[in-house]
């Protein structure tokens, strides 16, 4: 991960720090993302069960990290985006629960419990989305949306390799660009503050009026 998205990432994280962190993805940041995190819960969600294994051997029992499935390939992007469009009044919703979800890009399979928190940061960085038959963050993006807006009342979300379609495309659709941080966003680290609660509860698109680059308090 380039330096500006690795100071970027830690400055939010010292400033909602002790907090619930979610990461989507395990890699040579993990250690520094727990420590940043200290005294807050930080779990990790990988697509690879064998990484996750390695992972929690190597960084002890203290670790948290789950194996998660997905059902998507960066190829179904469009076909994915469309779904989503229409059906956003019915399972593809702003505010729901991911669990009992039947829209195509919800994240149905994770601990139970882990639908419950009101997480404070989301970073997704996971899963792979360099090929056409990768999984892609299509899953990622949207369900970090809606769990913020479903359980959270601030959540700030990072999204890495912004530069890329599916992750520009999908934080645009999902995030919000009124959203949007721009003095912590690089070329390559999309950062948007999404609210929930009372003023998301009525929601039925993830969307507002046109889109606009907020700025930093």
């Amino acid at each position: 991960m380039p330096e500006e998205d690795v100071r970027a990432i830690a400055s939010v994280l010292r400033r909602r720090a002790p907090c619930n962190l979610l990461v989507f993805g395990l890699g040579g940041e993990t250690p520094l993302w727990r420590a940043l995190n200290h005294g807050g819960r930080t779990v990790f969600l990988d697509e690879n069960p064998f990484y996750v294994a390695h992972m929690e051997g190597a960084h002890g029992p203290g670790l948290e990290a789950y194996d998660v499935s997905y059902a998507t390939a960066v190829r179904e992007l469009p076909s994915l985006l469309a779904h989503a469009r229409a059906s956003r009044r019915a399972e593809c919703r702003a505010v729901q629960n991911l669990l009992f979800s039947e829209c195509r890009l919800a994240i149905t399979d994770l601990p139970n419990a882990l639908y419950d928190v009101a997480w404070d940061v989301v970073l997704v960085d996971g899963p792979h989305g360099y090929a056409e038959g990768s999984p892609g963050r299509m899953a990622a993006i949207y369900s970090a949306a809606v769990m913020a807006r479903t359980r959270g009342t601030e959540t700030d979300v990072l999204v890495h390799d912004f530069q890329r379609e599916v992750e520009s495309v999908c934080a645009k659709e999902f995030l919000c660009e009124e959203n949007r941080v721009e003095e912590t966003s690089t070329p390559s680290l999309g950062h948007y503050v999404v609210r929930g609660g009372a003023a998301a509860a009525n929601r039925e698109d993830f969307c507002g009026a046109p889109a606009s680059i907020k700025k930093a308090n």
